[in-house]
């Protein structure tokens, strides 16, 4: 499930946050009984990181953790080390953006908007998990695939489908042919989820702190299950449903995104006098439909095609905080016929010219689990889901479509039990589009431990700490104390805040598509 989010935290933009490390004295003993590896730490050069004081490294960790002794590879790793007297340290604070495939090193920054300081107690870790941005090897299997002049994404034709169907397998060979084979082999959650207990031991800690967002919250689930008593505490913000991974995550999702995408229409149409789209959701719905049909069959500029328009629309259906910046583009390219700024937000928001996020989410979600292998299913599936969700059903059905010649064996899904996990925050707004609020619900049954934070309404996705108070603070209180809102009885949210405001729109030209438009959310498919 991933669409443009996964360059939001992108690999590019800490590509040259590392550098090489002078040698360095062994890491405390762990705790655990095999020896583990040590990170030689020294300086970063991404200014951000920089500025944040933190210092970044490499870990060589097993390819196979059934061969621990076999071939390493490399994890990229750095932190910003605790605030606070060593008397008041909480210990490691590991953290994931989710993806699959986002880069996790500018995440180790994050401690300072925790409010009342309460993330300063913590060594603040962030990571690239293995096969990501500066993680060595780094997937890559063909760099243009996300490039312009694509199919249409509705295979409304048979020549249309028997295009997308060789595009994903050609893909899927690509992938084969540019990566060694025993890396695709290992790239499943659980050999992320043994890479981050071997973290934990090269960082001396005895048990670990955990921030994740979207399928970060996947990876907190299995380590929780794997490794129960590693656990301290974890927040998870925007939750995978564990029973859907993944085939069937993917059709829900379709529907919430499309769900999401008309709640942006009806804000655009709110806001008629700054916009000029339609003075109703359905109005400005009809405008975009207009779009999306004349650009089939006459692309603005050459190069904005309706996959185009959908990509870019799409993270309305993720993040309120882009609704100003989506709505001043598609005034501009509908108005004005200002293509170029939509041609920037589209490079600004896909990954064009880097597929190393897609590639990973490929490897680790078409060997998790095996996939359908029926095309035919696939098929029914998804047309099914496109009656109730015409928008991104196909978008995401071809996103994933590799999967059908994926070349590497998959394998059986972790049963997700936290039964043995004490203390667990989770935080979701109940239209959250990319892992939907069921998921939330059902991942608090299975962790007798967790009590979780409901807003009501809200559509945004794993943005947490950003503003809102009473979510923050409740954050702020459990990196703190570890208390805990009491858990109710029942399949329930434990405690509701109100979601942030629908944003007021500036005047059209206020916006810019840049790259700034993108900081400060996390990535994932379930930015996903």
């Amino acid at each position: 499930m991933r669409r443009a989010v996964i360059a939001a935290v992108s690999a590019a933009a800490v590509a040259s946050a590392l550098v090489s490390a002078p040698a360095a004295t062994a890491a405390p003993a762990p705790a655990a009984p095999q020896a583990a590896g040590t990170i030689a730490w020294g300086p970063c050069t991404d200014p951000t990181l920089v500025a944040a004081g933190a210092e970044c490294g490499f870990l060589d960790v097993p390819l196979d953790y059934s061969k621990p002794h076999g071939d390493k590879i490399q994890l990229a790793v750095d932190r910003v080390k605790h605030k606070v007297p060593d008397a008041q340290y909480q210990g490691v604070m590991l953290t994931n953006p989710g993806g699959p495939g986002g880069s996790g090193l500018l995440l180790a920054t994050r401690g300072p908007r925790v409010p009342n300081h309460a993330g300063d107690a913590y060594d603040w870790i962030g990571f690239d998990p293995r096969g990501v941005g500066s993680s060595k090897p780094a997937l890559s299997c063909d760099p243009n695939y996300m490039d312009y002049n694509r199919p249409v994404y509705a295979p409304v034709t048979p020549q249309l489908e028997k295009t997308w169907l060789a595009r994903s397998k050609g893909y899927a060979e690509a992938c084969a042919k540019n990566n060694p084979k025993a890396l695709l082999e290992n790239m499943k959650t659980t050999d992320t989820v043994k890479d981050m207990d071997s973290i934990r031991q090269a960082l001396g800690a005895k048990q670990l702190n955990f921030y994740g967002y979207s399928y970060g919250t996947y990876l907190g689930q299995v380590y929780g299950t794997l490794f129960p008593k590693n656990v301290r505490r974890m927040v998870l913000d925007s939750t995978v449903d564990p029973r859907g991974v993944w085939y069937g995550d993917n059709l829900n999702q379709d529907v919430a995104f499309d769900k999401n995408i008309l709640i942006w229409f009806g804000w655009v149409a709110q806001h008629d006098d700054v916009y000029h789209l339609g003075k109703t959701q359905a109005a400005v719905q009809r405008v975009v439909n207009e779009q999306l049909l004349k650009t089939t069959f006459n692309p603005a500029g050459g190069v904005i095609g309706p996959d185009e328009i959908l990509d870019v629309i799409q993270q309305a259906s993720y993040y309120q905080l882009r609704w100003t910046l989506l709505g001043d583009a598609l005034s501009r390219f509908v108005n004005q016929g200002d293509w170029q700024n939509w041609k920037s937000l589209f490079e600004s928001f896909g990954g064009r010219g880097d597929d190393n996020g897609y590639a990973v989410y490929l490897a680790v979600q078409c060997t998790d689990v095996q996939w359908p292998t029926s095309w035919n299913q696939w098929k029914r599936d998804n047309w099914q889901t496109f009656a109730k969700a015409p928008y991104f059903t196909w978008q995401n059905a071809w996103f994933n479509a590799p999967c059908l010649y994926w070349p590497a064996k998959a394998g059986k899904p972790t049963k997700v039990d936290g039964k043995g996990v004490q203390s667990v925050l989770m935080i979701d707004e109940t239209l959250d589009a990319a892992t939907p609020f069921p998921g939330s619900l059902e991942v608090r049954s299975r962790f007798p431990g967790a009590s979780l934070i409901a807003e009501p309404g809200g559509t945004s996705h794993a943005i947490t700490p950003r503003g809102n108070a009473c979510v923050d603070n409740k954050i702020a209180d459990y990196l703190a104390t570890g208390a805990l809102p009491a858990r109710k009885p029942g399949r329930t949210a434990d405690v509701e805040c109100a979601p942030l405001p629908q944003p007021t729109p500036p005047a059209p030209t206020a916006a810019k598509a840049d790259a700034t438009a993108t900081q400060g959310l996390v990535s994932g498919r379930f930015a996903g």
